[in-house]
C-alpha cells in the first residue's frame, strides 16, 4: 500500500474519534446509554477507529508506539463480535479517557507527515 494510501486510514481515525467526542459531548454515563442515535453512532465510529487502524502498516504503528493500535483493533473485534456482551462502564472509560488522548497522538503523527 503506499503512503498516501495509508494516510488516508490515518485521517479517517481522527475523524471518528473526533465523532465520539462530538456525540458524547455533554453526556454522562447514563444519559448516554439511554440514547440511542448517541450510542450507536458511537459504537460504530469506534468500530471504524479499530478498522482504519488495522490499515495502518506496521512499520508507521511500530515507529508511533505512543498510539495502543493492537488495543485499539481488539476493542474493534470486541465490539464487532460481542455486540451483546459490550460493557457500557469500559466504553464510557474508552470514550472520556482514551479518545481525547487518541486525537491528541494521532494529530502529531498527521503533523510530523506532513512536514
Amino acid at each position: 500500500m503506499s503512503e498516501r494510501e495509508w494516510r488516508f486510514y490515518l485521517d479517517d481515525m481522527l475523524s471518528f474519534a473526533e465523532n465520539v467526542v462530538i456525540y458524547c459531548e455533554g453526556l454522562d454515563l447514563e444519559t448516554f446509554e439511554q440514547t440511542g442515535l448517541n450510542y450507536d453512532a458511537t459504537v460504530r465510529n469506534l468500530e471504524l477507529i479499530g478498522e482504519a487502524a488495522n490499515n495502518i502498516p506496521k512499520q508507521i504503528q511500530e515507529q508511533n508506539t505512543s498510539v495502543p493500535w493492537r488495543q485499539i483493533i481488539a476493542t474493534r473485534n470486541r465490539l464487532i463480535h460481542g455486540y451483546l456482551g459490550i460493557d457500557n462502564d469500559t466504553l464510557w472509560s474508552v470514550i472520556q479517557d482514551d479518545i481525547p488522548s487518541l486525537i491528541i497522538e494521532l494529530k502529531k503523527i498527521v503533523a510530523d507527515l506532513n512536514n
